[in-house]
């Protein structure tokens, strides 16, 4: 049985859609969280945090 890992936006936190506009990149500070951004959140510029180091940006 596989698992499906589902991507959440760490601004909102709702779930990425496969289609959707969106970026996930490691964590600026400590490289080690997979962060991602919807197309919503990165267009206005809300902020995320990261869940290990508690990193903020924009």
């Amino acid at each position: 049985m596989s698992t499906f890992k589902r991507n959440v936006c760490f601004s909102c936190g709702r779930p990425v859609a496969p289609y959707e506009n969106a970026v996930h990149f490691p964590c600026p500070q400590c490289g080690d969280v997979e962060i991602w951004r919807c197309e919503r959140c990165r267009a206005m510029g809300k902020t995320y945090k990261c869940l290990k180091c508690e990193f903020e940006g924009p």
